[in-house]
C-alpha cells in the first residue's frame, strides 16, 4: 500500500509544479458558470422553480457541478493509450505493482490537488460573484463528500475501460473524445437529468453516468429527500462494483494480446 500512497504524493507534487495553470482555470470556469447563470436566469424568468429546483438551487447546481468536475476529471485514459503506443506499458507491467491500480492512484493524486487548488478556491470566488445556496445541514456535506468520492471512482473506471481499448484499437483517440462528450452530456453536468424527457431519464437510470455529476450536485443543492440520497449513494456504490467486472475482463484479455507499436 505504501507504494500506491507514494504515487499519490508524486502526482500531487507534479501537479503542484503547474499550479499557475489552475489559477487561470478558476477564471475560465467562473466565466463558464457565469454564462450558465445568465442563461438559466433568462429561462426561469418569474418562475419560482422548474423541475423542483429554484433559480438559486440551479445556480448552485451549475457551480458545484463544474467545480466537482475539477476533482473527478483526469486523463488516465490518454496516458494509458500513449504508454501502449510508445511501448512503455511493457515496462510498467513487469514492475511490482498493479498497473491499473497505479493509474487510479495517480488520478487520485491529481484529483486531490485539483480539489484544494481549484475546486475550493473556485467555489469561494464564484460565491462572491453569483447567488449560491450552500447546505446548512452537516449531514448533507458528509453525503456530498461520499458521493463525490464515488463520482471520482466511477469516472476513473470509465477512463480505465476507455484506455484499455488501446490494446485492441491501438489508436483510440476518437473513442476518448466521444467518451468525454457522452459523460458531459449524460452525467448531468450540462443539464440536470430531471430536465430530460421522461423516456431519456428512464434510459439513464440504467447507465452509470449520472453517478458522476448529477447525484453529488443534487445532494449538495438539497434536491433530494433523505431517502432519495441513500438510494442514490447505493446506486453509485453498485456501479462501482459493476464496472469492476468489464475492467478485469478486458484487462486479462488485453495482456494476452499485447502488441508494442514502438519502443
Amino acid at each position: 500500500m505504501d507504494k500506491y500512497i507514494e504515487m499519490i504524493r508524486i502526482r500531487f507534487l507534479m501537479m503542484l509544479a503547474y499550479r499557475t495553470d489552475y489559477y487561470t482555470g478558476i477564471i475560465i470556469y467562473s466565466i463558464n458558470i457565469g454564462a450558465y447563470y445568465f442563461l438559466w436566469s433568462a429561462i426561469y424568468g418569474d418562475k419560482g422553480s422548474i423541475e423542483g429546483l429554484t433559480s438559486i438551487q440551479m445556480t448552485t447546481y451549475v457551480a458545484i457541478a463544474w467545480m466537482a468536475r475539477a476533482f473527478y476529471f483526469n486523463n488516465i485514459d490518454r496516458e494509458i493509450a500513449a504508454e501502449i503506443k510508445e511501448g512503455k506499458v511493457a515496462i510498467e507491467l513487469i514492475r511490482p505493482y498493479n498497473y491499473l491500480g497505479m493509474k487510479t492512484m495517480q488520478g487520485l493524486g491529481e484529483g486531490i490537488f485539483r480539489f484544494f487548488f481549484f475546486s475550493i478556491p473556485g467555489m469561494v470566488v464564484v460565491s462572491f460573484m453569483f447567488p449560491l445556496e450552500l447546505p446548512h445541514d452537516p449531514a448533507l456535506w458528509g453525503y456530498f463528500g461520499i458521493s463525490l468520492l464515488f463520482s471520482f471512482i466511477i469516472n476513473t473506471q470509465i477512463n480505465l475501460l476507455t484506455g484499455i481499448t488501446a490494446f485492441f484499437f491501438y489508436n483510440n483517440t476518437g473513442l476518448i473524445r466521444a467518451k468525454r462528450v457522452v459523460i458531459d452530456l449524460f452525467s448531468g453536468l450540462l443539464l440536470p437529468i430531471s430536465f430530460y424527457p421522461f423516456w431519456a431519464q428512464e434510459i439513464m437510470k440504467y447507465l452509470p453516468f449520472q453517478g458522476i455529476s448529477y447525484i453529488p450536485s443534487m445532494i449538495f443543492t438539497n434536491g433530494f429527500r433523505h431517502g432519495d440520497i441513500l438510494q442514490a449513494l447505493l446506486q453509485q456504490s453498485l456501479w462501482v462494483l459493476i464496472l469492476m467486472v468489464p475492467i478485469q475482463f478486458l484487462w486479462i484479455v488485453a495482456k494476452k494480446q499485447l502488441i508494442i507499436q514502438g519502443g
